[in-house]
């Protein structure tokens, strides 16, 4: 019986454990789209305990939290911090077999040391332990992206962020902390109210007026060299559905007015003004040299009473299930016949999507860049070693893994980072248990090679860092 969480976790055959031990662990870490607030970098922050830097925006263990009967008061509420962490930990036992309770014991590990399990039994010491810790220098933030070897953390960021945290950053941090520029309120014009509103906040960010369809596109250019200016080389766009449909300029023009008058939109309307900006934005991406990354498929807010009481991410989003093949493949081509298809990622929620989605790829690779379009890894529900595995398997079959750039947290905690050495386990299993099959060659140099490759030299190259 292999014992739990032990040096070589997740390692089935001494093959796998070569490769991990030889090979992945050693390589630096790029996370290349997360949500972590860039003000706690700049300012170095120091948190006061384990719940502080744990659950103070984690939906994952929210609703893990919720699932297990436990109020809100110890979730998003009011009560202390070691309240929240003691229902955290009566919690944990109870998340056998979920990822949760890998993430949580391999952070304690490599965080702070701790090989106890976490339960109701133990989670005084361990946060008594890890108090203590956090009020030492070396457990401020930047120091606990050093201990994971981040070397680069790119956040994301809307036109309007003036990124004064980032320039913070530049000489302060060991860790290249990059914006990511994701524009998706741009195009969002489902609630023109709202939607007016943003434009206000751009037209200020951008220090011009906004009246036409023109003029928005001017505001944007102008906000992405600011990006660009300070060091931004990817964006990102949200998608719940891809949705795609003809229009003129003329129309997209007389919609925007319409929108800007606060007069509501009809479905088509919305579709068409999102089909064209979305465009546009993506045609911008290609000539600054960009890396695009789409997120795609998430129902989001489903439970509108507790939206309405705590706002959004907050752990009521789920897997959708469009069909959305048609659609993303007409606005690729779109973009690949005008010649203004940038290097572009593309991340699934929807398990049955990852055929559609490596196969995808594989029509708009044009030989211009190594691995042009990206099948993303395991994104949000799917990064679990079942969804890492289909994703990576998906991949293998359909495209090349060789050309693969690998994992990103698309975290909001400073505490998420051991989940690269999650998927870095995963990969070597996978390819080490093929070796120990046949089924591959068993040669340490080629697959070595490949192994370090994904887990960093690949993102290097594509991102250009």
């Amino acid at each position: 019986m292999k014992p739990f969480l032990d040096n070589n976790f997740l390692l089935e055959t001494k093959t796998a454990e070569q490769l991990y031990h030889e090979h992945a662990a050693k390589m630096p870490v790029i996370d290349f789209h997360n949500h972590l607030p860039t003000q706690d970098i700049a300012d170095n922050k120091q948190f006061e305990n384990i719940t502080q830097a744990w659950l103070g925006g984690d939906h994952y263990k929210w609703r893990a939290m919720r699932a297990n009967g436990v109020n809100e008061k110890y979730i998003t509420g009011d009560a202390s911090d070691y309240k929240k962490f003691e229902k955290w930990a009566e919690t944990v036992p109870y998340t056998l077999r979920n990822p949760l309770y890998h993430w949580t014991h391999l952070e304690l590990q490599r965080y702070f040391g701790i090989t106890d399990l976490l339960n109701p039994k133990s989670a005084k010491a361990i946060y008594d332990k890890t108090s203590e810790l956090f009020a030492t220098e070396e457990y401020r933030v930047k120091g606990l992206l050093q201990k994971m070897n981040v070397v680069v953390a790119c956040t994301t960021d809307d036109p309007i962020d003036n990124l004064e945290h980032h320039k913070a950053c530049v000489n302060s941090s060991k860790t290249k902390v990059l914006p990511t520029w994701r524009p998706d309120k741009a195009f969002a014009v489902d609630n023109v109210a709202t939607y007016n509103q943003y434009l206000d906040k751009l037209a200020e960010a951008a220090d011009t007026h906004i009246s036409t369809y023109e003029n928005l596109l001017n505001a944007l250019r102008k906000r992405q060299q600011y990006f660009a200016d300070n060091g931004c080389v990817l964006s990102d766009h949200g998608i719940e559905e891809f949705a795609v449909a003809d229009y003129t300029e003329n129309e997209i023009e007389n919609i925007f007015a319409k929108a800007r008058t606060r007069i509501s939109l009809t479905d088509i309307e919305v579709k068409k003004f999102k089909s064209a900006v979305l465009f546009e934005l993506c045609k911008m991406n290609h000539e600054k040299g960009w890396v695009q990354q789409f997120h795609i498929g998430p129902i989001r807010n489903n439970n509108t009473r507790l939206f309405k009481k705590l706002g959004a991410d907050t752990g009521f989003d789920s897997i959708g299930d469009m069909n959305f093949a048609a659609s993303l493949s007409k606005f690729l081509d779109r973009l690949d016949s005008e010649d203004k298809l940038a290097k572009t990622i593309l991340y699934n929620i929807n398990p049955k999507d990852n055929e559609m989605i490596a196969t995808m790829c594989g029509n708009f690779q044009d030989g211009s860049v190594a691995g042009k379009i990206q099948f993303g890894s395991g994104w949000w529900f799917l990064d679990q070693k079942d969804g890492m595995e289909k994703q990576m398997n998906a991949l293998s079959t359909l495209g090349l893994l060789s050309r693969f750039v690998g994992m990103l947290t698309d975290s909001r905690s400073f505490l998420s980072f051991p989940r690269h050495e999650y998927f870095r386990r995963i990969l070597c299993n996978l390819l080490g248990n093929d070796i120990e099959n046949g089924l591959i060659p068993n040669d340490m140099q080629l697959v070595g090679q490949m192994v370090e490759n994904i887990c960093y030299n690949n993102s290097k190259e594509y991102f250009g860092f």
